[in-house]
């Protein structure tokens, strides 16, 4: 129970002052004349004016509320390291009974887990979602049990009491650690990108550390082993072996009596891109179709086109000399001979033989996609002649054979089943309403893929692949008029770019492909296959573990499954022929970054109330009361602020001067001062 005086004027506080002022006055004048009644009318002044402020005697029914203490437990990754969580359980159980043992204080015990997605050691957070429960006046002290590598110590808390560390670990910790810097989300195919490398050893390192192994391994591959120094910056040159993702990994032996080795292996994945796209593109003669290849190569900036026509076949004869004509003469040999390999493409456009490219040449062409390269070939009515390109040693390459047939006749281009799962001809847009075409030529297929049909269901485009090459050959030469919109034209660019694009083996156009993408630790698994049905998915994990994860149809020749992993690092998938690798997170994850205890990140909100830290091996510290503002923390102990919090259960208030009271007083000294100046 309190007591407390209180004061609550009838009248606003500048009128108040205003009549004490007077009757001061008033009193004055009284006296300077000398009435005697003076002080008795000065008590009755006193007597209105003290009733006019309000006084009352207010009294509380108070009930003692209990201290808080927050103790925060850090059960991130790295605390799992050596014996910190054994050390930080043993010390909650010491600090829980202690708190317990004193008077009015209550324990608050909170877990602070990873942080989701990589986030790191988020205890600020949690310490702020917790503030945010508990009346921050009960709040006495908070002790935390960390390593003290917390990622979110810059969040700005506005703390109630002092922030105390129980720092985990041991004086001879150390570790070593592998990080990989500037590397780039994609690169140039073939060329060297350089990555800057960089081994450290951290903490309480043995001497003797100057050279350490180096493994890299592209793609899962066997791994390369280089002896290189410690504490140095390294810069190492790779050049990616394809396009598409490429994994690589590299990687550190763990060495004896480190904290870990999960931060002695770093894993990029960056994507190859061609630099240039190099295309050859022969015309045997000018026509309708021949400038949609020309713009359809020259609008992708990354494709630099080569492209002769011949004008003046030896067949026609129009009498001007040679000397005459403006032409340059083009350097067939060098091309065909020399640079062949150069070129990414090669695409003969309605081209028939005049005599113009030796058979020599074309022979070379035949080896050239043999050793991987490609060749399209656009067939006109040349294609059905006796100087058909198929009569020459090109068509030993070539997946159909014409039978001499031009059929000329409308017909609508039409996507074969196994066009349907091919990714060069699936999902074209329009689909079902497309224009027709007017001219076709006849052939046969020998190999590869039917995946269009036109006329009579006869094959129009056909894929295949000649050892490490590939070749693709339309028979048509009206594709053009799906360009000029002719009933309604179809989707002729976004064909002829997927055609060229799967031609130059581009990974996202592959008809056989295992796919991968990650987003933490959760993969989507993609199969593309011509084929209706495909064994399911075997995953290796990091470990060395595998699992089988069955394959569900996703649409015409697209297989998916999603799978999650336990743990963070690289994953091999295998599907019948098929092979690819995904790293699932980073191989280093963000809570071994920096694995040797340290009490800086936490250091400015320990300091911004003069709290202290203590390390676990040296054992518990004692508690002690501090008032809030001084030291709260010394050689061996830790300091708590009670807070003498309260809670109030009934509040009274009783007027010191009622009405009759004032009344009869006033009255009184009133009266005596007439009745003293009235005898004089």
């Amino acid at each position: 129970m309190t007591g407390t005086v209180l004061f609550d004027p009838l009248i606003p506080l500048p009128l108040l002052i205003g009549l004490a002022v007077l009757a001061a006055l008033g009193l004055l004048l009284a006296l300077w004349r000398g009435l005697s009644g003076w002080a008795l009318r000065g008590l009755a002044a006193a007597v209105v004016l003290a009733a006019l402020a309000g006084p009352s005697y207010q009294t509380e029914d108070r009930a003692p509320l209990s201290d808080i203490v927050l103790l925060l437990e850090d059960e991130s990754a790295s605390q799992r390291l050596s014996d910190r969580a054994a050390q930080t359980d043993a010390a909650a159980e010491g600090l829980s009974a202690r708190i317990a043992a004193r008077p009015n204080t209550e324990l608050r015990r909170i877990t602070v887990p990873d942080g989701a997605e990589d986030a790191g050691t988020r205890l600020m957070t949690t310490l702020a979602d917790a503030l945010a429960e508990e009346p921050r006046a009960r709040i006495a002290g908070i002790l935390a049990l960390s390593d003290g590598r917390v990622h979110d110590a810059d969040l700005p808390l506005d703390l109630p009491a002092p922030l105390h560390l129980l720092q985990t670990g041991r004086a001879e910790d150390w570790d070593r650690r592998l990080t990989v810097r500037n590397a780039p989300a994609f690169a140039i195919i073939g060329e060297p990108v350089t990555l800057t490398l960089r081994i450290d050893d951290l903490g309480a390192a043995p001497e003797g550390g100057g050279l350490t192994q180096l493994d890299i391994s592209v793609d899962g591959e066997e791994p390369q082993s280089f002896n290189v120094p410690i504490g140095q910056d390294l810069e190492l040159p790779v050049a990616l072996p394809h396009g598409g993702r490429n994994v690589i990994r590299f990687s550190l032996p763990e060495a004896e009596g480190e904290l870990t080795d999960r931060n002695n292996a770093a894993l990029i994945q960056m994507n190859g891109v061609r630099d240039r796209l190099s295309v050859l593109l022969v015309s045997g003669e000018p026509h309708p179709g021949g400038r949609t290849w020309r713009n359809l190569l020259k609008s992708d900036s990354a494709v630099d086109l080569v492209h002769f026509t011949i004008l003046r076949p030896p067949d026609k004869q129009d009498g001007v000399p040679v000397n005459e004509l403006s032409l340059i003469a083009f350097p067939t040999r060098e091309l065909f001979m020399e640079k062949i390999d150069d070129f990414d493409l090669i695409i003969f456009d309605r081209y028939q033989r005049r005599g113009i490219l030796p058979a020599l040449y074309l022979d070379n062409v035949a080896q050239y996609v043999r050793k991987g390269g490609a060749v399209l070939v656009a067939a006109g009515p040349d294609f059905a002649s006796a100087d058909s390109l198929y009569r020459s040693p090109l068509g030993t390459v070539l997946p159909a054979t014409p039978t001499a047939r031009v059929l000329q006749e409308a017909f609508p281009p039409v996507v074969t089943d196994i066009g349907q799962r091919h990714p060069v001809t699936s999902d074209l847009p329009g689909k079902g309403d497309w224009g027709r075409w007017l001219r076709q030529i006849d052939v046969t297929a020998d190999s590869g893929d039917v995946v269009m049909t036109g006329a009579d269901d006869r094959p129009l485009l056909v894929l295949d692949r000649v050892d490490e090459g590939r070749v693709a050959l339309l028979a048509s030469d009206h594709a053009w008029l799906w360009n000029r919109g002719y009933e309604g034209g179809g989707p002729q660019l976004e064909l002829l770019r997927r055609l060229a694009h799967w031609m130059m083996k581009e990974p996202e156009l592959e008809e056989e492909a295992l796919m991968a993408t990650a987003q933490g630790r959760t993969m989507r698994i993609t199969r593309r296959t011509l084929d209706e049905t495909v064994p399911p998915v075997t995953i290796t994990a990091p470990d060395g573990s595998t699992v089988e994860l069955p394959l569900a149809p996703a649409g015409p020749g697209r297989f998916e499954a999603e799978y999650t992993g336990e743990e963070i690092g690289l994953y091999r998938l295998e599907n019948g022929d098929e092979v690819t690798v995904i790293g699932l997170g980073p191989a280093a994850p963000r809570e071994f970054v920096e694995t040797i205890a340290s009490d800086a990140a936490l250091r400015p909100a320990i300091d911004s109330l003069r709290g202290g830290v203590a390390r676990m091996e040296d054992g518990l510290p004692r508690l002690r009361d501090v008032r809030l503002g001084r030291p709260a923390a010394g050689r061996g102990w830790l300091g708590l602020t009670p807070r003498g919090a309260y809670e109030t259960r009934d509040v009274r208030q009783t007027p010191l001067l009622p009405g009759w009271l004032v009344l009869l007083l006033s009255a009184l000294f009133i009266t005596a001062a007439w009745l003293r100046e009235g005898r004089r």
